[in-house]
């Protein structure tokens, strides 16, 4: 439907709690299905990483370059915590360069972007763009 709508990107949310399970060929199949189902955009899947250990954050970033999906991002930014640098570090050492990442959830201030962008986020996903862009500014200006 979004696709046919016109969608470019779609984000899903990997299923947590079969992942938690350890139903990695489930969780596997359920995002490889959606990537074949629409070959024809970007897809980024959600781990909320705040929900999982370090080792079911590699396992998810494994399972989402297996199924073809393009991105893995930290958080919806509507659970407990958001992106961190540990948390993007660690995807982007899992991903191996097959998927980017994306860095969502929490990120208010330029200092943040900044600081996830050098960790390795591909991509940062924020609502407070303009006040960061505006904090960025002013910190070219200080620099020259």
């Amino acid at each position: 439907e979004a696709v046919a709508r016109g969608a470019q990107i779609l984000d899903m949310v990997i299923n947590v709690s079969r992942l938690k399970s350890g139903e990695q060929a489930y969780v596997r199949q359920d995002i490889a299905e959606v990537v074949r189902a629409t070959p024809s955009v970007e897809h980024t899947v959600i781990l909320e990483t705040c929900l999982l250990t370090q080792q079911e954050k590699i396992t998810a970033c494994h399972l989402v370059v297996e199924a073809g999906a393009d991105y893995v991002k930290t958080s919806t930014g509507f659970n407990q915590a958001g992106a961190t640098v540990e948390d993007v570090r660690l995807m982007k050492e899992a991903v191996a360069g097959r998927a980017k990442v994306k860095a969502s959830g929490g990120i208010r201030d330029w200092k943040t972007t900044r600081e996830l962008l050098e960790a390795g986020a591909d991509r940062i996903g924020t609502s407070a763009s303009l006040k960061i862009l505006s904090e960025w500014r002013a910190a070219l200006v200080a620099v020259r």
